[in-house]
């Protein structure tokens, strides 16, 4: 997996997203801001795409998503549930139609909360839809998991669009 192959998916997504003149903010976290690179390397990305953000330290997190303390308060990182509060919350800060957020353990060693290296959770929110996968890789390779996790979540932005119609 390299960088143009994601920049192909981000056309893709571009495309669809253009197609339904719906714009997408995305909140990047183990891939370090490449699902948010993907996308604006495409020529006219500012039709599609919103913002995006890496949440990488809970400080970041605060600044970024703004969550109520209580609502974190039963969240753990690098799950379905945490993925889908952050693409949903983003989706509302920025006020567009999609959200996607994506949250992992890149590795190579074991993520501070516990989380072995090559497993990430990725989340879409839209209109009338919520999906959420989890990944693993069963890698221990940093930067071969940055690119899985921003490929799978392309993937599943893509998926997710194709199937809205």
């Amino acid at each position: 997996m390299n960088f143009a192959e994601l920049a192909v998916l981000g056309a893709e997504v571009g495309d669809l997203l253009k197609a339904r003149g719906e714009k997408v903010a995305v909140i990047d976290g183990a891939t370090g801001g490449l699902v948010s690179a993907a996308l604006v390397s495409v020529p006219g990305a500012t039709r599609f795409f919103a913002s995006g953000g890496v949440v990488y330290s809970l400080r970041g997190r605060d600044l970024l998503l703004d969550l109520p303390r209580e609502e974190l308060a039963t969240m753990r990182s690098v799950t379905e549930s945490y993925a889908l509060m952050q693409a949903r919350r983003f989706r509302e800060r920025l006020g567009v139609a999609w959200g996607l957020a994506e949250t992992g353990s890149a590795g190579p060693n074991m993520h501070p909360f516990g989380v072995e290296s090559g497993a990430s959770a990725i989340a879409v929110v839209g209109p009338g839809v919520e999906r959420s996968v989890t990944l693993r890789t069963g890698l221990d390779d940093r930067i071969s998991n940055m690119f899985a996790f921003a490929h799978g979540a392309l993937c599943l932005l893509r998926d997710v669009l194709r199937e809205a119609g």
